[in-house]
């Protein structure tokens, strides 16, 4: 894991096309802006293991004969 460190208004340029942006820090929490294509999916690590969850739990809910 590469650890960088920013002051607000700072950036962090991500390959050709993603940047992200300390936007403000308020005691514990930092604000991130976060600038990429539309085709990229962006999610807080939390919001990302539901998505995963719910699609193991639609997958175990499919029966055989629907998976054709």
């Amino acid at each position: 894991m590469l650890v960088l460190s920013r002051k607000q208004d700072e950036k962090i340029i991500i390959g050709d096309s993603i940047t992200l942006m300390v936007v403000s820090i308020q005691g514990d929490k930092v604000r991130l802006g976060i600038e990429a294509p539309k085709h990229v999916s962006i999610h807080r690590e939390e919001v990302y293991q539901a998505i995963l969850k719910e699609r193991v739990d639609d997958d175990q809910n499919v029966s055989p004969s629907e998976s054709r």
